[in-house]
């Protein structure tokens, strides 16, 4: 009797679930205080206050490190290049209907290139880098370092021919910037790439040496994140109309 070839374990990590899930929570908070704002409940400076800009860089990062460590451990689980493209194809139609809904909302400040945007983008680059494993830590360093290097030498005058370039919607998804785009969101590939190469060393690890870390029960209480944390894409892209309606249904209600 012949035995069948092994197939390409699948299991979901629950740690990293709910660590995405946290970040839903985190980001879900900073949006409704973001509406409120907008609407005029309280008046904040979401686009200088350290409070709020530095609430957005961690809220990013620990989006990042999840998408680099979710990659990094479907392809140590096998999981196929079809299977791949089919997640991908989901991420870009999200980030499209994003686009679309901020031009809707915000036509003079709209999302071109936001968080899926760049995930979608930095997933290929990751994809293809994923096997080197323990080198991605290097790897994020590099990119990182590179990217301080060449803004603050643009910023110092460097190369004046190249600013208005790189500064340029056509280029400005790079990242390689000297000021910030006018739009809601903005996640670049650069430094936002060192980030995920981090995430995906960190998968690496906790795929092979670390697994039982990630092999330990998930407390009850962090279950709820585990389980918003395998529904990221469609919570992100319903948590801000549902918020949206619902103060746009206050405000009428109390006129």
């Amino acid at each position: 009797m012949k035995r069948k070839p092994p197939t390409p374990s699948s299991s979901r990590f629950e740690a990293v679930d709910a660590l995405r899930g946290l970040a839903m929570v985190w980001m879900t908070v900073f949006h409704f205080c973001f509406d409120l704002n907008q609407f005029g409940y309280i008046r904040q400076d979401f686009y200088h206050d350290p409070l709020w800009t530095g609430q957005r860089t961690l809220i990013v990062s620990l989006f990042l490190l999840c998408a680099g460590m979710g990659q990094a451990m479907a392809v140590a689980q096998q999981q196929s290049w079809q299977r791949f493209w089919r997640r991908w194809a989901q991420v870009v139609g999200a980030a499209l209907l994003v686009t679309v809904g901020s031009w809707l909302m915000y036509p003079q400040s709209f999302i071109y290139f936001g968080v899926l945007h760049g995930i979608a983008l930095m997933l290929i680059m990751l994809r293809l880098t994923v096997r080197r494993g323990g080198w991605l830590w290097l790897l994020g360093a590099a990119l990182f370092t590179f990217w301080l290097l060449v803004v603050s030498a643009l910023e110092a005058g460097a190369a004046p021919w190249l600013v208005d370039a790189l500064n340029s919607r056509a280029l400005n998804w790079l990242g390689l910037i000297t000021h910030k785009p006018i739009t809601e969101d903005y996640v670049p590939l650069l430094p936002w790439l060192a980030v995920m190469c981090w995430g995906g060393a960190a998968g690496t690890w906790l795929s092979g040496r670390g697994a039982a870390y990630l092999k330990r029960p998930l407390p009850a209480l962090l279950k709820p994140l585990a389980i918003l944390g395998r529904w990221s894409l469609s919570y992100y892209l319903l948590h801000q109309p549902v918020m949206i309606g619902a103060l746009m249904a206050l405000g009428w209600l109390s006129k």
